[in-house]
């Protein structure tokens, strides 16, 4: 079962403009961080732009927040790039001959609606500045601790 990446690679493209003012940072260079390929880049940021929260000009390889990141959630980045597609979805395929195959599907559905409703509520506190700011701890740390070694 392959699951999505969109919001994590959304936010390590805004991540990675904010972390390169200056340079200049074609969708080739940033799938090159990401690992994926330009055109994947470019859906994404497309998605991004049409949210409002960055721009950038074709044919000019500078991209840039439209927003401080601390005005920017996760919530923003993930309905941008995933729209109202819920994070946990029922199985479709259940025999409707049975009682279980129905009603286990009916009763899951409200738990997974409030789950739903607790990660969004949970995505809304959590900003870009807040994962700067964790990656910021992050790279102090290694090199922290390759400095010791």
């Amino acid at each position: 079962m392959k699951y999505s990446t969109k919001v994590s690679d959304a936010v390590h493209i805004l991540a990675f403009i904010q972390l390169n003012p200056v340079d200049s940072l074609s969708s080739n260079r940033i799938a090159e961080s990401i690992r994926t390929n330009p055109g994947c880049v470019r859906q994404l940021m497309s998605a991004l732009r049409k949210a409002g929260l960055l721009s950038s000009i074709k044919g000019h390889p500078r991209p840039a927040l439209t927003k401080e990141p601390s005005a920017i959630t996760l919530l923003d980045v993930y309905k941008a790039v995933e729209g109202d597609k819920p994070l946990l979805h029922l199985d479709t395929h259940t025999n409707p001959e049975c009682g279980v195959g129905i009603y286990i599907q009916l009763s899951l559905q409200d738990y997974f609606d409030q789950i739903q409703k607790t990660s969004e509520e949970e995505m809304k506190r959590i900003t870009l500045q807040d994962i700067l700011d964790r990656y910021q701890e992050k790279v102090f740390l290694s090199n922290k601790k390759e400095i010791k070694e």
